[in-house]
C-alpha cells in the first residue's frame, strides 16, 4: 500500500511547554498540572467553560487539539470526514483512583464520567463537531508503528480525509502530549520513523 497519509500539523504539550510545529506557544512556570492546564486554557482559548469540569487526561488531550486546529481548514471539512487514533499508557488510571477514592463516603459522578480513557476523544470531537471513526489504543510504551500504519490505512481506505493521531498520557504530575494531524495529501509522511522523531522531540 503506497503511503496516503501525511503530517500536516504537530502539537506536543510536556515540561510545561506547547509546542506547535516546533515552535513554543506558550511555557508554563514549575507549578502543578492542574494550574499548568488552567494557565494554559487561559492562553489558549478561555471561551468554553466545560473544560473546566474535564480529567486531566481529557485537558490535555483537548488542548493539543484546540492549539493544532486554531483557524486550520480541516474544520470546514464534513463532519464524518476527520477521525482520530489516541493511545496511552495508564488508560484513564489517573482518574480512576481519584474516584476510587471518592466511594469511600459518596461517590463522584463527575469524576465517575471520565473512567474510561476515549472520552478524551468525546470531548474534542463535542469541540469541534467531529463524527468520524475514532479509536483508543492503551499499550506499554509509545508505538509509533501502531500510530501510523493504523492512521494511514484509515485514509485509504474509509471516508476519512484527516485525522488526530495522538499519544496523551497522564499519571499524576506525568503528563505529556504527541499529536500530529494527518491528511491525505502533505509533504512529510506519516511513518513509524516520522513520529518516533516527533515524540522525542524536544
Amino acid at each position: 500500500m503506497s503511503n496516503s497519509a501525511f503530517i500536516t500539523g504537530t502539537c506536543i504539550i510536556r515540561e510545561h511547554q506547547i509546542i506547535l510545529n516546533e515552535k513554543q506557544v506558550f511555557s508554563g512556570d514549575g507549578s502543578e498540572l492542574q494550574d499548568f492546564l488552567r494557565a494554559a486554557y487561559d492562553h489558549v482559548s478561555g471561551q468554553y467553560p466545560k473544560f473546566h469540569k474535564m480529567d486531566p487526561l481529557s485537558k490535555l488531550g483537548w488542548l493539543a487539539a484546540e492549539v493544532l486546529l486554531k483557524n486550520n481548514p480541516v474544520l470546514q471539512l464534513p463532519a464524518e470526514a476527520v477521525g482520530m487514533v489516541l493511545a496511552n499508557r495508564s488508560a484513564s488510571l489517573d482518574t480512576d483512583l481519584r474516584y476510587y477514592a471518592t466511594v469511600k463516603d459518596i461517590a463522584s459522578p463527575a469524576l465517575f464520567v471520565y473512567t474510561l480513557p476515549n472520552i478524551v476523544m468525546g470531548e474534542i470531537c463535542i469541540r469541534h463537531g467531529f463524527k468520524g471513526e475514532n479509536t483508543f489504543f492503551v499499550s506499554e510504551q509509545f508505538d509509533p508503528a501502531l500510530l501510523s500504519v493504523y492512521p494511514t490505512q484509515l485514509l485509504a481506505e474509509t471516508p476519512l480525509q484527516a485525522c488526530l493521531v495522538a499519544w496523551v498520557e497522564v499519571m499524576e504530575q506525568r503528563y505529556e502530549v504527541v499529536m500530529a494531524l494527518v491528511q491525505r495529501t502533505g509533504e512529510q509522511p506519516l511513518t513509524k520513523e516520522t513520529l518516533e522523531a516527533l515524540y522525542l522531540a524536544r
